[in-house]
C-alpha cells in the first residue's frame, strides 16, 4: 500500500514541480530567491568572472585615497597606499561617525591610525604616551559633541586640511625616489605638516613636537611593504 501511496502521490503533481524539488535537492543554493532572475531553476550560470572583476576593482579604488590634486599626474606614476593606511583612512572615517561629526578631519585621520593599531606610526605614537582614548579625549575638548539627533553620513567627506594632509603625503612619497608605497607614517606626518589643523593641535598638546616628527621621518621606508596584485 505504501508504495501505491508513493505511486500516486508522483503522478500527482505536475512534472515541472518535481523538477524543481529535484533541482533544489540537488543544488540548494541555486533555488535561492536572490539567484539569477530566469524562470528556470535549473540553469546554472557561475559568477566566478563578475567576482573576480569587482575584486580586481576593489583593489584598483582601494589603493588611492582622495585627493585635491587629481590631475597630478598619470594615476600609474603615483605610489599606492599601503593596506595598512587604507584600512586607517577607513576607521577614520568610523572614528568621525561615532563622533556623530560630519567631515573626516586630521583629528580623525590621527585616530583612525591608533585604531589599525599595526602600523610603525600607531606603535611610535603609543611609545610617546599618544594614546587612541586621549586622542578622543582631545578631540571632544578641541571641537566639542556633535547634536545627539544628528547622524554622519556614510562617507563623512574630508576637511580641506585632510585632504592636504593626504596630499602632503603622497608628494613626500614622490620627492623621496624610493620603491614601495605610501604608510602610515607619511600619514602622520602628513597631519602634522597641517599647522593649524586639528590633529596637529592634538598631537601637540599630547607631546609631540618636530624632533619627535624628524624622528619617525627616519623610519618611513622601514614598513611592510603590501603590493596590490
Amino acid at each position: 500500500m505504501a508504495a501505491r501511496a508513493l505511486a500516486v502521490l508522483s503522478t500527482s503533481f505536475p512534472s515541472s514541480f518535481r523538477m524543481k524539488n529535484d533541482c533544489a535537492a540537488s543544488f540548494p543554493l541555486l533555488t535561492s530567491p536572490n539567484y539569477g532572475r530566469k524562470p528556470s531553476l535549473c540553469s546554472f550560470r557561475p559568477s566566478i568572472s563578475s567576482r573576480t572583476r569587482g575584486l580586481f576593482l576593489s583593489a584598483t579604488v582601494l589603493s588611492m585615497l582622495p585627493t585635491a590634486k587629481p590631475d597630478r599626474e598619470p594615476t600609474d606614476k603615483i605610489p599606492k597606499w599601503s593596506a595598512r593606511s587604507i584600512k586607517s583612512f577607513g576607521m577614520a572615517e568610523l572614528e568621525a561617525r561615532k563622533l556623530k561629526y560630519p567631515n573626516t578631519g586630521t583629528e580623525a585621520l590621527l585616530m583612525g591610525i591608533l585604531v589599525e593599531g599595526t602600523s610603525n606610526a600607531a606603535k611610535f605614537l603609543r611609545e610617546n604616551g599618544i594614546t587612541l582614548f586621549k586622542v578622543r579625549e582631545e578631540t571632544v575638548k578641541l571641537l566639542g559633541k556633535s547634536d545627539m539627533y544628528f547622524f554622519s553620513p556614510e562617507h563623512p567627506p574630508l576637511t580641506e586640511p585632510a585632504l592636504r594632509a593626504l596630499d602632503w603625503a603622497v608628494d613626500e612619497k614622490i620627492k623621496s625616489g624610493g620603491v614601495g608605497e605610501i604608510t602610515t607614517t607619511h600619514m602622520l606626518l602628513g597631519i602634522w605638516s597641517e599647522r593649524d589643523s586639528a590633529g596637529h593641535k592634538i598631537l601637540a598638546s599630547l607631546g609631540f613636537n618636530d624632533e619627535k616628527a624628524q624622528e619617525l621621518a627616519k623610519s618611513a621606508h622601514e614598513e611592510i611593504v603590501m603590493s596590490y596584485r
